[in-house]
């Protein structure tokens, strides 16, 4: 089939799909004062600024025009039809996007491709700013998710979740999760406390989820007099906040850092041996209030170094963009991801941990499509695994197929 008749076929799946299980499609809050988008398949475009009163009208929408994506905005509106500075804003929740793109991982290099659209270059992992061929700036991206992003992309969540818990005082009913139905997660906070934030006040919680600025000097750090002589004092684990972070992130490094890690820092090799070599004696002083003062030769300025470092590993790393956008378009929850015919799903903030993807995001569970496959790699959907696929005609589950048209690695055979 050519890539158009693939589009149809994508198109009738989703049409199905959406013919059986609309009444599955979540409603926001105040569905009423929302924003709505959607992008088609055969036009290409992007449809926005609708509007709906109830949640079964939004239903025949989607079940009439079968969308290949549906979002809904961030924020409320007192006219959502209008033109955006005509809308009447009047307040938005507070939305952060976790996605393995944005989190450096070694996997990429081994399955995500890039090819320059001006000469067609091609390379492997994230696409260069310019095309090392041409200088051309415009890429054709193709990524893919595997245990590996999926998993990165969970502990960035985890940690996201407890700085709104534990630091915001947020409680888990504020909070909304879901799978985005590609490579990562969304987290809403829907509470009162957020919807009046402007831009600037958003900037100011992302600059506190991500660590940044983050000083050790001003999170417990210190030289202070005893006498005749200076001592190192530091944050403790129980600490409230950055401090706390600070030094968790700081006993988790020295748990595991390696000599090159630590040499990496600028930290002497007398000094780094003491660390490596001493491992156990120094995690075991934080019993006592901590290690600030037991390595020989590490002073203020090299603590100063490893708790920027640890601070960093205890910082979530989120699509700053998202959250500061107060007219975001969000992913609809039970709608179909254009790029996967995976499901964007909800779930509870206590089932981060165990929720699988893989296994509970698959929107289509009957049948089989043969395909040619151009080129995909490892892929696991459920229980099993398929590929790797290279210049290959394959019969596959129905989602897994639909999962490669999807990403224009298959084409349909008739």
């Amino acid at each position: 089939m050519s890539e158009p008749n693939n589009i149809s076929f994508i198109r009738e799946m989703f049409s199905d799909f959406y013919s059986k299980n609309a009444d599955k499609i979540e409603p926001p809050k105040s569905i009423e004062n929302r924003e709505f988008g959607f992008s088609l398949f055969k036009e290409n475009v992007m449809v926005r600024h609708k509007s709906f009163a109830r949640i079964e009208d939004l239903r025949d929408f989607i079940k009439k025009n079968v969308p290949s994506n549906v979002y809904y905005s961030s924020a409320y509106y007192s006219f959502p039809e209008a033109k955006m500075d005509e809308k009447g804003w009047l307040g938005s929740d507070l939305f952060f996007d976790i996605d393995a793109d944005h989190i450096p991982t070694k996997c990429n290099k081994m399955h995500d491709s890039w090819a320059c659209k001006s000469c067609n270059f091609e390379g492997r992992g994230k696409a260069p700013e310019k095309c090392p061929n041409c200088g051309g700036e415009s890429f054709d991206e193709r990524t893919w998710p595997c245990e590996v992003c999926l998993e990165a992309a969970r502990v960035e969540t985890i940690k996201l979740i407890d700085i709104l818990l534990e630091d915001f005082g947020l409680s888990a009913d504020e909070i909304k999760c879901s799978f985005s139905g590609h490579r990562g997660y969304h987290v809403g906070v829907e509470s009162d406390i957020v919807l009046e934030l402007d831009a600037l006040s958003r900037k100011e919680i992302v600059d506190y989820i991500t660590g940044t600025g983050i000083d050790a000097v001003f999170h417990g750090l210190d030289e202070i007099r005893s006498g005749s002589s200076k001592i190192i004092v530091g944050p403790s684990l129980d600490d409230p906040g950055w401090r706390g972070r600070a030094a968790r992130g700081t006993y988790d490094f020295l748990l595991r850092a390696s000599a090159s890690e630590l040499k990496s820092l600028g930290i002497k090799k007398n000094v780094v041996m003491e660390l490596v070599e001493k491992r156990d004696a120094i995690l075991e002083s934080w019993r006592r209030g901590g290690p600030w003062n037991t390595v020989r030769g590490l002073g203020i300025k090299g603590w100063g170094k490893i708790i920027q470092r640890g601070a960093s590993l205890q910082s979530a790393n989120i699509d700053t963009v998202v959250t500061v956008d107060i007219h975001r378009l969000i992913r609809l929850p039970g709608t179909l991801h254009g790029k996967t015919g995976l499901l964007k799903i909800s779930f509870p903030v206590s089932r981060v941990e165990e929720f699988d993807p893989q296994k509970e995001a698959i929107a289509f569970k009957a049948g089989e499509v043969k395909v040619y496959v151009e080129e995909a790699p490892e892929l696991r959907f459920g229980d099993e695994i398929f590929g790797p696929f290279k210049s290959q005609a394959v019969t596959l589950p129905t989602q897994v197929a639909i999962f490669l048209l999807c990403k224009g690695a298959a084409r349909v055979v008739d």
